[in-house]
């Protein structure tokens, strides 16, 4: 099965800017609040759709249904595509909010997968900060008083938002992406979000966005504590310089530094996503060649055989694996 290229979803929230269109060239509406780009996704009706190729036109689920073998090698018995990736845009502070675990989304959202996520951040305005995880000692009895007094920023613990930095957000991390922070995002396949505080905004008509006080609490682990930007472990390899950036139960995270050497990729018997960051590069498979530039993503379906990444010059790629 050749490289899939993915005709991205694009979606609206009060929190967005344009800097996906200006820096990662995606489509510019001239209008303000594109907040997220969702590269790959099959996600109910949220699909990803096949550009070009024997598969054009076909969503990423009828691959997982059809071909399910050769997209996705050893997770052939998955019946969901298992990873979605995409990049967020914040220009203003996204609301203060959490995601469920597995069991937590049975019950809560049935239908659903938990949400455990992770960031690496692309860009960063000066003193833009980052609020992932409660403080030392906040429990559930602290937050609720918070909440009830406009104070819940108060509990959150806050980190500077440094371009590079790779954060863990398991479920159950109370957490928000603050204003003039770009990142990509690597998660389970869900969209199940509660939201504890929205920072007091209205829409145009003065309505605000409704909250989810009791499910959040119910989902917090505050067993967590504060989060701090993880340690990539430095892979050895021979060509470029390649870093595991995190490894959990749902995904492995990967990132390839390359200055000009063709950077082949060892084979997997599982699919992956590449996604450029940096540059520009073509990717050779033995069903051609395919151009990626920054902001680009490609699935590498398990069965695509051989891959190999050739920089135009400097360029950074971002490799995503299910575990």
């Amino acid at each position: 099965m050749p490289p899939l290229r993915l005709q991205p979803l694009f979606k609206q929230r009060p929190w967005g800017g344009r800097r996906l269109a200006q820096r990662w060239y995606k489509p510019d509406t001239n209008t303000t609040g594109w907040a997220e780009s969702w590269e790959v996704v099959d996600l109910g009706d949220d699909q990803s759709r096949v550009l070009g190729g024997p598969f054009d036109g076909r969503s990423l689920r009828d691959l997982v249904r059809e071909h399910p073998d050769e997209l996705l090698g050893r997770h052939a018995n998955r019946k969901q595509f298992p990873l979605l990736f995409k990049f967020l845009d914040a220009a203003e502070t996204m609301s203060v909010q959490v995601h469920p675990n597995d069991l937590q989304a049975a019950i809560l959202a049935p239908g659903q997968h938990g949400k455990s996520e992770a960031w690496a951040i692309l860009a960063a305005e000066p003193n833009s900060r980052l609020l992932v995880g409660l403080k030392s000692g906040v429990d559930r009895n602290t937050l609720e008083q918070h909440l009830a007094a406009g104070t819940v920023e108060q509990c959150l613990h806050s980190i500077p938002a440094c371009v590079g930095d790779v954060i863990s957000v398991p479920a159950g991390t109370v957490h928000a992406i603050g204003a003039g922070v770009a990142l990509a995002e690597i998660q389970q396949p869900s969209d199940v979000t509660f939201r504890l505080f929205d920072w007091n905004r209205r829409d145009t008509h003065g309505r605000a966005r409704p909250l989810h006080i009791e499910q959040a609490l119910s989902c917090i682990d505050f067993s967590l504590g504060p989060i701090s930007p993880l340690a990539p472990r430095q892979l050895a390899t021979s060509d470029g310089f390649s870093e595991e950036l995190m490894q959990s139960e749902h995904f492995v995270w990967h990132r390839h530094t390359l200055t000009g050497t063709p950077f082949r990729l060892p084979e997997e018997d599982r699919c992956r996503i590449l996604s450029l960051i940096d540059g520009q590069v073509q990717i050779v498979t033995s069903s051609g060649r395919e151009s990626l530039a920054a902001g680009e993503s490609l699935v590498i379906p398990a069965t695509c055989g051989p891959v190999i990444i050739e920089p135009s010059a400097d360029a950074v790629v971002l490799e995503t694996l299910p575990s």
